[in-house]
């Protein structure tokens, strides 16, 4: 029987490396390896909780996307063709104030078209079919 039994901070020591006998430090946390709760430990290479932060914010979490300068800012007007406004709408008036339209596709129908700009092979296309594009009146300075 033992006499003196030793103290529970000396017998965890686990090799004096304060791991409490579990090994690496790293086996002591909880969830797992992972690196610890919450965002830790999950690294695109790593791989570790990749599944869950995909279901929770959708794939485009991880990595770059696009070629940005700091000073410019990404043009994101509407633009719809000649084309796409012959399949939509019917031979009239058509009212796309927030658009340009542009060239490509075949125009047959009369139409007046109102928009913010247009290309010159659009202005053609739809004079040529009788029609025209109303523009806003441009300043110069």
């Amino acid at each position: 029987m033992k006499t003196k039994k030793r103290k529970k901070s000396s017998r965890m020591h686990g090799r004096k490396m304060g791991t409490h006998g579990s090994g690496a430090r790293k086996n002591k946390r909880k969830s797992g390896h992972k690196g610890g709760k919450g965002m830790s430990g999950s690294g695109k290479r790593a791989d570790h909780k990749k599944t869950m932060i995909t279901t929770k914010y959708g794939h485009g979490y991880f990595g770059k996307r696009g070629v940005t300068s700091r000073g410019s800012k990404r043009d994101v007007g509407n633009r719809i063709n000649v084309g796409e406004i012959q399949k939509k709408y019917k031979q009239g008036e058509v009212d796309l104030k927030n658009y340009k339209i542009l060239g490509d596709g075949e125009v047959t129908s009369k139409f007046i078209i109102k928009a913010q700009e247009a290309s010159k092979s659009a202005i053609e296309k739809v004079e040529k079919a009788g029609g025209e594009i109303v523009l806003p009146m441009r300043k110069e300075t």
